[in-house]
Formats: structure tokens, sequence, C-alpha cells
């Protein structure tokens, strides 16, 4: 098999570019000479590799660029935002194909290993202290992620859910609804100063029961069922990307930019624009 068709499929799709390239700075070309620009598709296509793959830098396939190169635009767009906007993108061109549905909402955290440290880890309490890194997601009824934060894995779930219900207010802002919201919790988030936080301060329905408990209301109103493993599984949508399953990046705003490419990523496919 052809090498550059053995990581076709880790590459970039050019619905996902079309949409990216819009947002990149105009870059002039030089007049002091040396070598021209590199080609900023190949660019956007060794940073979805890498994210995709977990490699490192140095490992891209020069075919597409070097990972040196690759990595210094990395932190240029990274500064500027730009996975960010293409998220926000990809949550408006959602909304305006299917629509985002805020009847139902559910948040959770996940953590994952950090092995170099750095900004926003902690020690893993689940990995016999190692360090690890913790996402904080809220997703709509389908389980668009709509809303994150990132922090040490030592920091509990209840501190991060005000910053992550911000995040998705903030993106994806809400006025003159129709309906009361529903915010699905697992027990994790039981407590007083929760209950209050999210019913009286958002005017969120709260729903956070144990999973025995969640069970036994599936069974009984099948109407009305928690809805809270749609996070959970949006968690393992963006597992899938293998540069943050694992998160080698030290400083927080990179491993937060791979997060944000990885939610637009998946946004953009559940809206069917990759064909």
């Amino acid at each position: 098999m052809d090498g550059r068709r053995s990581f076709d499929r880790y590459r970039m799709s050019d619905e996902l570019w079309s949409r990216m390239k819009k947002l990149l700075p105009k870059y002039k070309k030089s007049r002091k000479g040396g070598r021209p620009r590199r080609c900023l598709r190949s660019i956007a296509d060794a940073i979805f590799y890498r994210m995709r793959t977990g490699c490192q830098w140095k490992a891209i396939p020069p075919s597409l660029a070097p990972g040196s190169t690759a990595h210094q635009y990395f932190q240029q767009w990274v500064k500027l935002g730009i996975f960010d906007d293409l998220w926000q993108i990809a949550l408006i061109e959602y909304d305006e194909l299917i629509g985002l549905d805020w009847r139902w909402q559910s948040a959770d955290g996940a953590m994952t290993k950090a092995p170099l440290g750095g900004e926003s880890t902690g020690n893993n309490p689940t990995d016999r202290g190692k360090r690890g890194t913790k996402r904080s997601l809220i997703t709509e009824a389908n389980g668009i992620p709509t809303g994150l934060v990132v922090a040490g894995a030592n920091v509990h779930d209840i501190r991060l859910l005000e910053a992550t219900i911000n995040n998705c207010l903030d993106r994806a802002p809400r006025t003159g609804a129709d309906h009361r919201e529903q915010l699905c919790l697992d027990k994790g988030y039981d407590s007083i100063t929760i209950r209050e936080l999210v019913e009286v301060v958002y005017g969120y329905t709260s729903h956070i029961r144990s999973r025995g408990e969640e069970r036994k209301i599936k069974r009984k109103k099948v109407r009305h069922r928690i809805q809270r493993w749609v996070v959970e599984r949006t968690h393992g949508w963006l597992n899938r990307f293998r540069g943050i399953l694992i998160r080698w990046e030290k400083k927080a705003e990179n491993h937060l930019a791979a997060l944000h490419l990885a939610c637009a990523y998946y946004t953009f496919s559940r809206a069917g624009v990759f064909g």
C-alpha cells in the first residue's frame, strides 16, 4: 500500500478544511526571499494527524509537513483562538442544519493521563497518584459538546460545573426559551450547593440520581428518561483522538485547543457535513 494512502484517513477532510481556512490569518510573502511558505493545508493535515494518532510532533510524516513547522503553526493558531472559533462555527452550523436540543442536557468529568505534567494537571486519585488532567463537559440532548473546561485530575467535578455551564452559555446563549431545561448529573454532584446553583442560579430542573435509581426511573417513565449517558458517550468520541486520550502538552491552552478541534470535528460529523 502506498505510504500516503496508509494515513489518508487521519488527514483533515476537505469539508473541515474549507471551514478552518476561513479563520486563518492572511500570511504575506516575505520580501527577503528564502524558502517559500509551507502549504497551510498540509500544515492543517499534519496537526490533525498528530491529534488523531497521538504521535510525537517529530513523528508526523514528512510528506505532510515537518513536525517542528506544524508545531510552530499550531502554537500560533492556538493563540489566535482558531480551534475555539472552529468549534463555535460547528455549533452554529449544527443548529442551522439539525437544531441543538436544549431540553435535556448532561454534564460529567473525565480524567486522562498526563505523563509530562504541566499546567492544569494534578495527582489522579484513581491512577495511583500519577499526573493526570480532567475535562468537564456539558452536552445537549443528542450528545453534541456545548461547554468545556480543563483542570487537574485531583479537582472535584463539583468545583468545575459552574465554569462548564458558563462556557456553554457563552457559546450558545439562550433567550426566550419556551421550556424549562433539564440538566442530568451523576451522584458525584449530589449536594445542596450544586442543586441551588443549578436550579436557582441557572434555572435548570436538576436530575441527580445514583445509577440504581436511574434504572428504576427508566422502567417507569419511558417518555422522560434521564439522559446522562449521552455525555459519557461524547467523552468516548473525544477519546478517539489519541492526542487527547493521553495528554502530552504541558501548556493547558494547547491541550484545550486539541479538545476544541475534536469537539468541532464531531459536531460537524454529527451534522452530516462530511458526507
